[in-house]
């Protein structure tokens, strides 16, 4: 039986403790296919609130860009950050025995503001004396040289992560969830960010509208050719009040099934060289806000203990 590399075991060997992501969602921060940049909307499958549970609520309306000269929403960024730090922090050690952490920066697009505003969150964030490091999440229109540099150099003694959105290698399946850039634009963020020596996480989506297995490994094979140093596995779920919500209503979207998910998450495993860590391989929400499918909405280890029962009779542990 082989032993799949974790991202747990991953942190684990390197720094001796249990590390944990703390999850933030900051006031002010949107994306560039939200704000009418690229496209409006937003991604159709998109509820950002249903993934993040530290998500804020944006104070005033004041929403930040890459062209934004001042930002007078700083300090209740700042003070959103350490409350929800301290919280989920406290949560983490007590009921999870988590000694160090990584601060996952996780609603929303989280390079997309200016320089400054970013500095001053991301150093606040590595203030704390058990803090490792950052994960960054984010889209690969939306991070400038300068930010990049910058990580580079807190690389130099920190755990930095920067995390991109590649769902699918399609264009034409990138443009039917509105995700307004191409795989081109993914791929060459991807390919800098690495040359630059930052350790980047790519996140696939399996069951995207229109799309088979083939093209889900195809994407999942690309990912993996283009330097990616972890991975994080999603099924594509359909939450209320999203225009994906819509085509499903209308039987224009079939979500995939609990079967089809799971072989393909399998196969995609086995395709992908040992050296990469799997970060996450599945997601769902057990809210109301939950349409389709229904197994999404199962308790997250009735799914786990599904793919582990795949993953035995293919030859690997359970995670």
């Amino acid at each position: 039986m082989k032993q799949l590399h974790t991202f747990g075991t991953y942190l684990k060997k390197k720094f001796k403790y249990k590390v944990s992501k703390i999850p933030l969602g900051i006031s002010g921060f949107t994306c560039p296919n939200i704000d009418g940049t690229v496209a409006k909307g937003g991604c159709t499958f998109c509820l950002n609130d249903s993934f993040s549970p530290n998500l804020a609520k944006n104070a005033g309306k004041t929403f930040l860009n890459l062209q934004s000269t001042s930002n007078p929403i700083l300090d209740q960024q700042i003070l959103e950050l350490e409350e929800q730090i301290l919280a989920t922090r406290k949560m983490m050690k007590t009921q999870w025995g988590s000694q160090k952490f990584l601060v996952y920066f996780q609603a929303f697009t989280n390079t997309y503001a200016p320089f400054e505003t970013l500095k001053a969150l991301y150093d606040k964030a590595l203030s704390y004396d058990d803090v490792i490091g950052l994960s960054i999440g984010t889209r690969s229109d939306s991070v400038t040289e300068e930010l990049l540099d910058y990580l580079v150099e807190l690389s130099k003694e920190k755990e930095i992560w920067i995390e991109y959105g590649i769902q699918s290698i399609y264009d034409e399946t990138l443009e039917k969830i509105n995700r307004g850039h191409n795989s081109l634009n993914v791929e060459e963020a991807i390919k800098h960010a690495k040359a630059k020596g930052l350790n980047v996480c790519g996140h696939l989506i399996f069951g995207l509208p229109n799309e088979n297995q083939e093209m889900m490994l195809n994407s999942a094979k690309a990912a993996y050719a283009w330097g990616i140093d972890s991975v994080k596995y999603h099924p594509l779920y359909v939450v209320k009040n999203t225009l994906l919500a819509n085509d499903y209503k209308s039987g224009a979207f079939e979500p995939i099934s609990k079967e089809d998910y799971i072989d393909t998450l399998i196969k995609a495993i086995q395709l992908k060289p040992d050296h990469i860590s799997i970060q996450r391989v599945t997601a769902g929400i057990d809210d109301q806000t939950l349409l389709a499918p229904t197994w999404c909405g199962l308790p997250k280890n009735n799914m786990l203990n599904s793919i582990n029962k795949e993953l035995q009779k293919n030859g690997f542990l359970a995670i």
